[in-house]
């Protein structure tokens, strides 16, 4: 049988991260230690596009994670902790990161993904005119900003006092009227 087929019978003709059944395919997992069905999944386009191209990752997609990270294949497991660990700004992929256990193979094959990533993700976070940030530094913002479900607005020329930093390094995440808040780059300035 071809590894298609193996994939079709183990995944039931179901991705095997979201259990849509359109637009199938192999999905190769980067730095597998073998091309085999072991190392290969069955997913949609969905999943396909979100896990090669991750500037277009749909958080709520990938709630499905919750279920699918459970399952008994290596392979699975391995793209689930993959996964969680990109959207592990989000409390709900936080909580699910902590349930979830690999053994040591399977660890040391998930992580040699992230590792790279991590190697080539080490851009530093810049202010809105291009000044690095550092973790407990107090910046300015520059534009009043809606605080959305906290009702208030952060009014231009607040500071925020030790900032932390986060994976993405166009947010940071600061207290601005004794709430904590994740506030864009881009809007703002590193005090002198």
């Amino acid at each position: 049988m071809s590894i298609e087929q193996i994939l079709n019978q183990r995944a039931e003709h179901q991705c095997e991260l979201c259990k849509s059944s359109h637009n199938l395919e192999v999905f190769e997992i980067a730095n597998s230690p073998a091309n085999d069905a072991d190392h290969s999944a069955l997913l949609c386009e969905t999943c396909r596009t979100q896990l090669n191209d991750p500037t277009q990752i749909e958080t709520n997609h990938w709630r499905c994670l919750s279920d699918s990270m459970w399952s008994p294949i290596g392979a699975i497991q391995v793209l689930a902790y993959r996964q969680l660990h990109q959207l592990k700004h989000e409390t709900w992929a936080q909580d699910l990161l902590d349930m979830l256990y690999l053994d040591d193979e399977l660890r040391a094959w998930a992580d040699t993904d992230l590792q790279l990533d991590a190697d080539e993700q080490l851009s530093p976070t810049l202010d809105s005119n291009g000044t690095p940030l550092e973790a407990g530094d107090t910046v300015h913002l520059i534009k009043d900003l809606v605080v959305k479900g906290a009702g208030f607005t952060a009014k231009r020329g607040t500071a925020v006092r030790n900032i932390s930093l986060t994976e993405n390094p166009t947010q940071i995440e600061g207290r601005v009227n004794g709430t904590r808040i994740v506030l864009l780059t881009q809007y703002l300035k590193k005090s002198s």
